[in-house]
């Protein structure tokens, strides 16, 4: 018999004290490097600012490419990425952060990318329910670049941390960035 781990409610991030764009996310005993947005954690996020948002939010759901990847093991609902994936992110645009089907006339974040930040995407319960325009939008967790070079706002981890991070969440787990 298949023994599941435990899910955990809150994965913790914190940047670093010598470099704002660099962090670390704790889950129960581990501890992991992480990259944040160019402008460090925020308080006040605006759109392209290039903060990530200090706040606690919850993790929705996970996207991942199946030419890439196996389907991740974890508690929370999982969808597959196509090419005609998108993320809107024009704050005077009724979809604004909202996903949105390519081909798409107003701005918006192509989630199918020939690097592999999105190769896994968590979707974080920020600015979505409502979504305030001018608020943010497509603050996420996902893959890190080599070298945890800093990202637009998002909460970024190697790959392998990432599969690991998944395998403990699950509904109800939250995400809790802190200045």
């Amino acid at each position: 018999m298949e023994q599941r781990q435990k899910t955990v409610d809150c994965l913790v991030v914190r940047a670093l004290p010598h470099d704002r764009r660099k962090g670390f996310l704790r889950l129960g005993g581990i501890t992991v490097p992480c990259a944040l947005g160019r402008s460090g954690i925020v308080i006040r996020k605006k759109e392209g600012d290039g903060g990530t948002p200090a706040g606690r939010f919850a993790l929705l759901h996970v996207y991942y490419r199946p030419d890439r990847l196996r389907l991740p093991a974890t508690g929370l609902p999982v969808e597959r990425l196509t090419p005609d994936k998108g993320w809107c992110d024009d704050p005077g645009h009724a979809r604004y952060n909202r996903p949105v089907a390519l081909p798409f006339q107003a701005s918006h974040e192509k989630m199918w990318r020939e690097d592999r930040l999105y190769d896994i995407v968590v979707v974080l319960d920020c600015n979505l329910f409502p979504a305030v325009k001018g608020k943010g939008s497509a603050i996420f967790f996902h893959v890190a670049r080599e070298g945890y070079s800093p990202t637009e706002g998002c909460v970024a981890v190697a790959p392998h941390h990432m599969l690991q991070i998944l395998s403990r969440v699950g509904p109800g787990t939250d995400m809790l960035i802190r200045t």
